[in-house]
């Protein structure tokens, strides 16, 4: 399959095989309704159910704001899964999916048991956000300067990706402090990806695991700049 963002590590593709471990979740909303996607948004392809949608179990989803934070629920549709409710003005949703089935790769006589975890925020303005994901990457207040974080630590000398509908893409590599910074030359929607693997063994669910990857995303929509690119004919989605 090929990858929007060919510069981007490949890592997590190869050790798991399979187009679901090359895939990412985000994010998107209209003024009536949020959903979650799960495919690849720059070749805008989207996973369906019957298919590997039916791969996620109940992903959680929190909606944040001045008030607190409020669980959503998830409903799962034909090609997403629309949330309880939308995120308005200077609020933001994130989403992670911490059940995602483990699996494992036999090199040999060595078997590495592995877990994945993707997960997705989106955010309706710049203003600086405190890291929730296990994973995360949020705007840092300075327009077109976003942040990456593992497990709520800025995460250096990281790639980070941005891509739009049209499949117009760039990469940027985190500072000392996990900062990357972008142009936006483009009005709608843009999605950020970052990846990063953890080689720690740990247990999930009661199952251990060798290596924890990690794949998140940012989406944020801008009414300024250039008119965007319509997205590309819809890709067929995998069985």
């Amino acid at each position: 399959m090929k990858r929007r963002l060919a510069l981007l590590p490949l890592v997590s593709a190869l050790m798991f095989g399979g187009a679901a471990h090359a895939h990412q979740v985000w994010l998107e909303q209209t003024p009536k309704a949020a959903h979650l996607y799960f495919g690849e948004f720059g070749e805008n392809l989207r996973e369906t159910s019957p298919g590997l949608l039916d791969k996620f179990g109940k992903p959680g989803a929190t909606l944040s704001s001045e008030k607190g934070d409020q669980a959503l629920t998830l409903s799962k549709e034909a090609n997403a899964f629309a949330l309880s409710a939308r995120a308005g003005k200077n609020q933001t949703i994130t989403v992670e999916e911490a059940s995602y089935p483990g699996f494992e790769k036999k090199t040999g006589d060595t078997i590495v048991r592995s877990i994945w975890t993707p997960a997705a925020r989106l955010v309706t303005s710049d203003a600086a956000q405190a890291p929730k994901l296990t994973l995360d990457i949020v705007p840092s207040g300075k327009p077109g300067e976003f942040k990456v974080y593992y497990k709520g630590q800025p995460l250096p000398k990281t790639k980070v990706g941005i891509v739009v509908q049209s499949g117009w893409s760039r990469e940027a590599t985190s500072d000392d402090q996990g900062a990357v910074t972008f142009d936006l030359p483009w009005q709608g929607t843009y999605v950020l990806e970052v990846h990063h693997t953890d080689k720690t063994a740990g247990e999930r669910d009661g199952r251990p695991y060798d290596v924890a990857s990690f794949v998140t995303t940012l989406s944020l929509t801008q009414a300024k700049g250039i008119k965007a690119v319509a997205a590309a004919p819809a890709a067929t989605p995998n069985k």
